[in-house]
């Protein structure tokens, strides 16, 4: 496992919390917004879509996809980064890709905010190093670089300690550093469903009391993983797919489908227990 800060470019430009009710609304407000900036979605470099397809033939159980998020989809991933309290926030991305959602989150979150970016996949860790947008971010904004898997991470074996003004925690790097949000880009229905359980119970270890999770699931992949890949591997589809509806029942504040996005998703916001300050 290596950790890394990633340094800001020296001309980088100057610089409510989500709930049932206000979901569709935050997400409708991004998605305005996004036809204004929607050259920023796109990757600043022309062979992302390349790079993804290769390293989904080559290793499609930890890709999970054939291409990147489309901007719809990312939009109503960061919704928790943009509906936020007054205040840092410190912000946990997982499964990062390419870097489709690491680019928005960069451009949306403020000076004092820290994003922790972690992608096991070396290729992708290589093109985060060298992406133009995530060195122009706004200057105080911190963003470090984790090439492992999540439930590597320092993070993953500390205690969960005392809260301390929030998720954003003391310093950046901190062992049982808490955090305000966490998008997840991880394809849970590739996995078997204990590691699925044990990366859902450190994601709810890792967020601060109140803190807002969200990921995302493809449409109709349950019938096309039974067709395509036999009974045995359907049926751990399904028991991935209960195990996470149980998730949402406890946890769920909202969810999203998404049709402009190939294929089509659907987008989940939960929020871990306790009053978020």
């Amino acid at each position: 496992m290596t950790t890394e800060q990633l340094h800001q470019a020296p001309d980088s430009p100057s610089p409510q919390r989500s709930s049932p009710d206000t979901y569709e609304q935050n997400l409708a407000h991004d998605q305005h917004d996004q036809h204004g900036t929607h050259s920023t979605h796109g990757s600043p470099h022309g062979g992302d879509h390349l790079l993804f397809l290769a390293e989904a033939l080559r290793t499609f159980h930890d890709t999970g996809a054939l291409a990147p998020s489309g901007p719809a989809l990312v939009n109503a991933l960061v919704v928790p980064a943009t509906s936020r309290p007054n205040r840092p926030i410190s912000v946990l991305e997982v499964g990062a890709g390419t870097g489709v959602v690491t680019r928005r989150l960069a451009q949306v979150l403020r000076p004092g905010d820290r994003l922790h970016v972690v992608e096991a996949n070396p290729r992708f860790a290589d093109r985060l190093r060298e992406d133009p947008v995530l060195a122009a971010r706004r200057p105080g904004v911190g963003l470090r670089l984790s090439t492992c898997r999540v439930e590597e991470l320092p993070e993953a074996s500390a205690p969960a300690g005392p809260e301390i003004g929030g998720g954003a925690g003391p310093g950046p790097g901190l062992a049982g550093e808490r955090y305000d949000v966490i998008v997840s880009g991880l394809p849970f229905t590739n996995f078997e469903p204990a590691l699925v359980r044990r990366i859902l119970d450190l994601y709810l270890r890792l967020l601060a009391p109140g803190g807002e999770l969200t990921y995302f699931g493809y449409l109709g992949t349950t019938t096309a993983r039974t067709l395509t890949s036999g009974p045995r591997r359907g049926a751990r589809h399904r028991a991935v797919v209960r195990l996470l509806r149980r998730f949402e029942a406890t946890y769920g504040l909202g969810e999203r489908t998404v049709w402009r996005n190939l294929p089509p998703a659907r987008a989940y916001l939960l929020r871990s227990p306790g009053p978020y300050s």
